[in-house]
């Protein structure tokens, strides 16, 4: 079965700056949507297709429990260790990549949105598989105060991940589209609401 193009969002931002509500929001209005970090916790879930390179890489103690990927101990493994994160990545990425591209094919609605959290950090790969990049964007002090309230992380582990992450300037310069998710959920729901209608008119104009 051959499918139609259809127009192709990115949709990034850094951690705690909201992508999973505006990509939530963008789904209930009829959006294909394509989530990097689901398709990533499916492949380290137990019995996950990552986890037996995993674990031969790093050894079982980079298992929890249950066998999947403990993410808070890999996460430790390899913020520190640039060579131990690029491992990590050359497993993960190409399966992220090859989940995603049968994830968009798969899913149906009027546009695809691949919510990718990286994605800046890999511009150059990205770029030419998508239409328009869209940025969800708050300041540093929030993003901080939400991830602490969401997963109980410590300042220090936050500021770690944001410091692997791209700024919000480098983000904002390559943005199409900006979604300033500095107020409540109510005003974000807003802005994605009018974005939404701005990408249907460009579906309906090719």
């Amino acid at each position: 079965m051959n499918r139609a193009p259809r127009l192709r969002i990115g949709l990034t931002g850094g951690i705690g700056s909201g992508k999973s509500a505006a990509a939530d929001r963008l789904a209930a209005l009829g959006a294909a949507i394509v989530d990097a970090d689901v398709l990533a916790h499916q492949l380290t879930a137990a019995g996950g297709a990552a986890m037996p390179a995993l674990i031969e890489a790093f050894g079982e103690q980079i298992c929890d429990a249950s066998g999947a990927l403990d993410r808070a101990a890999m996460r430790q493994r390899v913020f520190g260790d640039p060579q131990a994160r690029a491992q990590l990545e050359s497993i993960l990425h190409p399966r992220i990549g090859a989940a995603m591209r049968e994830a968009a094919f798969q899913r149906e609605g009027a546009y695809l949105v691949f919510v990718v959290p990286l994605l800046v950090e890999n511009l150059a790969r990205w770029r030419p598989q998508i239409d328009r990049l869209c940025v969800v964007d708050c300041s540093v002090e929030m993003q901080v105060a939400r991830v602490q309230a969401r997963s109980g992380l410590d300042v220090a582990t936050i500021n770690a991940i944001l410091a692997a992450q791209a700024t919000r300037t480098q983000r904002l310069a390559v943005a199409d589209d900006v979604l300033d998710n500095s107020g409540d959920l109510q005003s974000l729901t807003g802005q994605v609401d009018l974005l939404h209608a701005q990408y249907l008119q460009l579906v309906h104009k090719n």
